[in-house]
């Protein structure tokens, strides 16, 4: 199988769990069998908002959803049914170094799935702990060589985050993301590149400039690596912010969609565990705001290819 993904994919990611279990329910492992069955259906509300978007246009052949097994496990199965794009997650989840979720059976997970992609969550700074970046790769090599054997497609979400020192060096956070996270992210993805580390999509956070985005890109498809895709994730970060990123992305060949979650189905879901709306007015409003995405990116990507 060729190594690449050049579709648009719009993708709705809702895999968060650590982050979603203390954030959304205040809660913590082991969960009660109660507070269990209320993420799960949860998930199933914003799966709900993803097919309705899907009903009003946002089209079915680019669209996929993002979600994790230990709550998702049926929307997964659902999913595949019905021909959707389905990306799964490999990695544990609030931890800071990349782990596999399921250890050494993380393949057999994978397999029982049959996802269009298999996803690894990664926090690498080519500046940071060099141990630790070392057996992140370790494990993400292992992640890659399988995926190359069982044909299986690899998306690589990468997340830069600062050093202290780095912090210091550039003076504060907006200028770290603005002058320095650019320039790590290509040093990123050429160290893991050369160790042979090979995703089919690199989903990364979003920059300020078409000319950092089109680094990227080059970085991720030289040496012959001609397919490979890159989307843009959404980070939490708030509507404007998305917007802007989503834009940037969309003018450059080579950035072929998004993944923006959490600005997408936090607040509707929050709203309705507070009885605040319905099951269907939640729904509708996560339908609505991926729409959103979608025709930004789309009306975004359509005005750069008249300028060419």
């Amino acid at each position: 199988m060729s190594l690449g993904y050049n579709r648009p994919l719009y993708l709705l990611p809702f895999d968060h769990r650590h982050s979603y279990l203390t954030g959304m329910f205040h809660a913590s492992p082991p969960l009660t069998i109660g507070q269990r069955q209320a993420v799960i259906a949860s998930k199933r509300v914003i799966y709900d908002g993803f097919r309705q978007a899907l009903m009003c246009g946002v089209p079915s052949d680019f669209a996929g959803i993002l979600v994790d097994e230990e709550f998702g496990a049926d929307i997964l199965l659902n999913a595949s049914s019905n021909g959707y794009v389905t990306a799964l997650s490999t990695e544990k989840s609030g931890s800071d170094e990349f782990e596999f979720e399921y250890g050494e059976a993380f393949a057999q997970h994978i397999e029982i799935f049959q996802p269009t992609f298999a996803k690894a969550l990664v926090r690498f700074n080519p500046e940071g702990d060099a141990a630790l970046n070392e057996r992140q790769t370790r494990r993400l090599k292992r992640l890659s060589d399988y995926c190359r054997g069982a044909r299986q497609k690899f998306m690589f979400e990468l997340l830069v985050p600062p050093t202290n020192a780095q912090l210091d060096r550039v003076g504060g956070a907006d200028r770290y993301e603005r002058h320095l996270r650019p320039a790590l992210m290509l040093d990123t993805i050429r160290t893991l590149q050369e160790s042979g580390v090979e995703p089919d999509i690199w989903k990364v956070e979003g920059l300020h400039s078409p000319d950092d985005c089109e680094r990227v890109v080059e970085m991720a498809r030289h040496d012959g690596r001609d397919e490979v895709g890159c989307i843009v994730l959404g980070h939490g970060a708030d509507e404007e912010k998305v917007k802007s990123w989503l834009q940037i992305a969309a003018s450059v060949d080579g950035f072929i969609g998004f993944a923006v979650g959490r600005t997408t189905f936090w607040n509707p879901i929050a709203d309705l565990l507070a009885k605040k709306v319905t099951r269907e007015q939640a729904a509708s409003r996560i339908a609505q705001r991926f729409g959103d995405w979608a025709g930004i990116f789309e009306r975004a990507n359509r005005s750069q290819s008249n300028v060419v």
